[in-house]
C-alpha cells in the first residue's frame, strides 16, 4: 500500500517558511507585491484566483486582482502589463489561464518583463531551464512544487527512470528540464505516443508524473512495482466529484508514493507562487534571503 503524499501538509509547510522570509522582508520596508490579471468570468479561474488572494493575504504577500470582461482587447491587456513592469511594488506579474480566444497567449507572455515572470513561462527563463543555467530565474510553479514534493518526501531521483506524462509548457516540459537537473533519465510521453509504447514505459518508470487531464488514464496494473506517482491531473466526473489522471485506487496498491486527487500538487502551486513572489521581491532589492529557507 503506497504513502500518500500529503500536498496540503507540505504546502502549509512551505507557505510558513514564504511568511517568515516576507516578514523579514517588510522589516527593510518591502512588501511584496503580486499582480493577477483575470480574464473573462471562467468560474474555475475566479476559485483559483480567489484562493491565491487569501493564501497571499495569510503569507504578507499584497496580492492584486485586476480583472476584464471577456470582450477586453488584447491591446488593453498589453498595456496593463507594461504599466505594471514598470511599477516598483509590482515583484510577480502572472496572466491567468485559460485567456479568451482573441488573446494571444504567448504575446502575453513575452510582454511580461522575465524578472516579474512568476509563472516562469516567459521565453527566456525556459531557456533558462533547459540550459540549466545558474543564478535565479522563475521556474514554472506546478514542476517546481513537485520538485519540493519529491525532496521533501527524501525521494532520490539521480540514477532514477522518470516518465513525464503530457508536454504542456506549464506542468510537462519543466518537469522533464528539472529531472534532468536532479539526474533522472527522463522521458516525456504525450498523445502522440503509441498506447503500447506507454506501456513499456511506464513498467520500467520509477518515478511517474501524469498531466494531461484524463481521468483514469493510468491504472495500477501499469506501474512498476513500487513507483513514485505524482498526479497533476484534475477532472472533474458526472457527480461533481473530483478525480486526476490517475486511477487512485489500483495505483495506490502498486505504488509506494503516490498524491491524491485533490490535496496532493494542487496546494503545492499556489504555495510554490507565494515563494516565488517573496524571491522575485529579494531578487528586485538585491536582498539575501535566509539560507536554504526553502528546505521545508
Amino acid at each position: 500500500m503506497a504513502v500518500i503524499i500529503d500536498g496540503k501538509a507540505i504546502a502549509k509547510r512551505l507557505r510558513d517558511a514564504v511568511a517568515v522570509q516576507a516578514a523579514n522582508l517588510e522589516t527593510k520596508g518591502i512588501i511584496p507585491g503580486l499582480a493577477v490579471i483575470l480574464i473573462g468570468d471562467d468560474p474555475a479561474s475566479e476559485i483559483y484566483v480567489r484562493n491565491k488572494e487569501r493564501a497571499a493575504q495569510k503569507a504578507g504577500v499584497n496580492a492584486q486582482t485586476i480583472k476584464y470582461t471577456a470582450d477586453v482587447s488584447e491591446v488593453t491587456v498589453l498595456m496593463k502589463i507594461k504599466e505594471l513592469n514598470l511599477d516598483p511594488k509590482i515583484d510577480a506579474i502572472l496572466v491567468q489561464s485559460p485567456v479568451p480566444a482573441h488573446i494571444n497567449e504567448e504575446l502575453i507572455q513575452e510582454t511580461i518583463d522575465p524578472s516579474k515572470d512568476v509563472d516562469g513561462f516567459h521565453p527566456e527563463n525556459i531557456g533558462r531551464l533547459y540550459a540549466n543555467r545558474s543564478g535565479y530565474y522563475p521556474v514554472a510553479n506546478t514542476p517546481r512544487g513537485i520538485m519540493t514534493m519529491l525532496a521533501h518526501e527524501q525521494i532520490d531521483l539521480a540514477g532514477k527512470n522518470a516518465l513525464v506524462v503530457g508536454r504542456s509548457i506549464l506542468v510537462g516540459r519543466p518537469m522533464f528540464a528539472l529531472l534532468q537537473q536532479a539526474n533522472a533519465t527522463v522521458t516525456l510521453a504525450h498523445r502522440y505516443t503509441p498506447s503500447d509504447t506507454l506501456m513499456h514505459l511506464l513498467a520500467d518508470a520509477d518515478v511517474v508524473i501524469v498531466a494531461v487531464g484524463q481521468a483514469g488514464l493510468i491504472q495500477g496494473t501499469s506501474l512498476k512495482d513500487g513507483a513514485v506517482v505524482i498526479d497533476v491531473g484534475i477532472n472533474r466526473l458526472a457527480d461533481g466529484s473530483l478525480t486526476g489522471d490517475v486511477d487512485f485506487a489500483s495505483a495506490q496498491e502498486v505504488a509506494a508514493a503516490i498524491t491524491p486527487v485533490p490535496g496532493g500538487v494542487g496546494p503545492m502551486t499556489i504555495a510554490t507562487l507565494l515563494q516565488t513572489t517573496v524571491e522575485l521581491a529579494a531578487q528586485h532589492h538585491q536582498i539575501e534571503l535566509e539560507q536554504a529557507w526553502q528546505n521545508i
